[in-house]
């Protein structure tokens, strides 16, 4: 009934996206057990739907069929490869609006956010459509004049593309454009929080023409078991995750029974600096594009904002005052800027991190109140300190606290005192500080003056305990494909 609903009322025209079994070697399949487990819509709590829940048996299947397609799907021209690639684009900005809606029903983000994303999505298939056809080996002068030096670039194998619940179409395009584009089939395995965005993904992957085997999308609740298999299977050369560092790490230790080469983008604690000379106005602007898209819960998410002394009081009275002025609600209904958090897991976290600071000192500005089922208020806390948990541990919920800094050394400093290093951002309007804070900032990431940073053109991915390796831009194709090294010799 619930779906009815829905699709009346987002004027859906195209319910073909919906998908309530899992695909696999080019059939729309179930799980061998029959199983299958409950989507829910975290801004309602209302049931959208029922998936398979496959286990490791399924996925080895999943598996197998990537596997044997991984040769006749390699022999493509990098040109056919990237016809593909455009077609998948084009289908998924021709469904832009069901994706969207799709996707807000079952994540809880707001609609302009979720057409943001699929677009944002989109942009990695066009990207690597065109990366495709430049995937440029070398000719290495010789140490002799009998022989030839040359490097090529293969594709890698079955890629095993494990997704969070936060981003579930961005995430799924920026692992998977690149390996279909340098010849490598895939297995998808979406969280259970958020699977019928992936299987709308399959379906259009389906009909833009991808052969056989190729493309591959599971469900599950045993994230574990799955994870194991991917992990494990000597058959699966690429294994590219997105989720926490803890999780991160156990991946890790598995995937060293077969070397996996491996992507992790994991856990972040951005910081975001306010200098005494920088523009309170846009730096406003920026905190609240990057700190409060998607409810707080986005891995570049800032997770503590610095304020210099001099501009502390007006940063934090206009963050404040721009902090209440969002609407919070449904999604789906117009205007709504802030959804709900995705589970109550995550809800009692967000509560648990304020009640901390709030005991150790914080001062609370605006918010920091629950509004019923999976909602909190928008909050900013005042006089945050560093024996908070939100200064050492992502909050991944609408929370900035606010810490006060003297000097430049001081703040280069704090922002640094964490294990992670994935973005940060900063304003100013000194020219020479931007180049000096940028470089000693500890992260993969920086903004400087600007809250939104990801794009397909540029390296994504962190430094120290949020990860390894880059996705998107020139350098993400590298992390798909193999380098070979060909030696031509007794030549006369």
């Amino acid at each position: 009934m619930f779906i009815e609903v829905f699709y009346k009322k987002s004027k859906v025209q195209n319910d073909n996206l919906l998908k309530t079994e899992a695909y696999v070697d080019g059939r729309w399949v179930t799980a061998g057990s029959g199983k299958t487990f409950n989507v829910n819509n975290p801004a309602t709590g209302e049931l959208i739907a029922s998936v398979p829940d496959m286990n490791r048996e399924d996925v080895r299947a999943a598996i197998d069929a990537a596997h044997d397609a991984w040769q006749p799907y390699r022999e493509l021209s990098a040109k056919d490869r990237s016809v593909l690639l455009r077609k998948w684009y084009t289908l998924i900005l021709e469904n832009k609006d069901e994706l969207a809606n799709l996707m807000t029903i079952e994540s809880g983000k707001v609609l302009k956010e979720s057409i943001g994303e699929v677009e944002y999505g989109a942009s990695f298939i066009e990207w690597f459509a065109e990366e495709a056809k430049r995937t440029y080996g070398d000719v290495i002068p010789a140490p002799t004049n009998d022989k030839r030096i040359v490097v090529i670039k293969q594709s890698i194998g079955v890629v095993a593309a494990l997704t969070p619940w936060n981003f579930p179409l961005a995430m799924i395009t920026r692992k998977v454009a690149p390996a279909l584009a340098a010849g490598s089939p895939v297995v998808v395995k979406p969280p259970s929080e958020t699977p019928l965005t992936a299987l709308a993904l399959a379906e259009l992957a389906e009909r833009a023409g991808f052969p056989r085997g190729v493309y591959n999308t599971i469900a599950t609740t045993e994230s574990s078991e799955v994870g194991k298999e991917l992990c494990e299977n000597r058959k699966v050369r690429k294994l590219s995750f997105t989720g926490s560092t803890q999780v991160g790490k156990i991946l890790m230790s598995q995937c060293s029974s077969t070397l996996k080469k491996m992507s992790l983008e994991l856990g972040g604690n951005a910081p975001f600096i306010v200098f005494d000379d920088a523009d309170i106005d846009a730096a406003v602007k920026g905190a609240i594009a990057s700190k409060f898209r998607n409810s707080g819960q986005t891995c570049v998410c800032v997770n503590r904002f610095f304020a210099q002394d001099k501009i502390y009081e007006e940063f934090v009275s206009k963050l404040t005052a721009a902090v209440a002025a969002l609407k919070i609600g449904n999604g789906l209904d117009p205007g709504v800027q802030v959804g709900p958090l995705i589970s109550e897991k995550g809800l009692n976290k967000v509560k648990q991190y304020v009640e901390d600071a709030v005991a150790k000192g914080a001062a609370v500005r605006g918010g920091g109140k629950e509004m019923g089922g999976l909602y909190y208020q928008p909050t900013v806390l005042a006089n945050a300190t560093a024996d908070m948990i939100i200064a050492q541990e992502e909050v991944f919920g609408p929370v900035a606290p606010v810490f006060k800094f003297s000097s430049e050394e001081e703040v280069i400093k704090m922002a640094n005192d964490t294990e992670y290093g994935l973005a940060a951002y900063f304003y100013t309007k000194d020219v020479s500080r931007c180049w000096r804070v940028a470089e000693a900032l500890e992260c993969g990431m920086v903004g400087i003056n600007e809250g939104l940073i990801s794009n397909a053109a540029a390296p994504f991915g962190g430094v120290k305990q949020s990860g390894i390796g880059r996705e998107g831009s020139k350098y993400g194709m590298d992390y798909f494909m193999e380098l070979k090294y060909i030696c031509f010799g007794n030549i006369q």
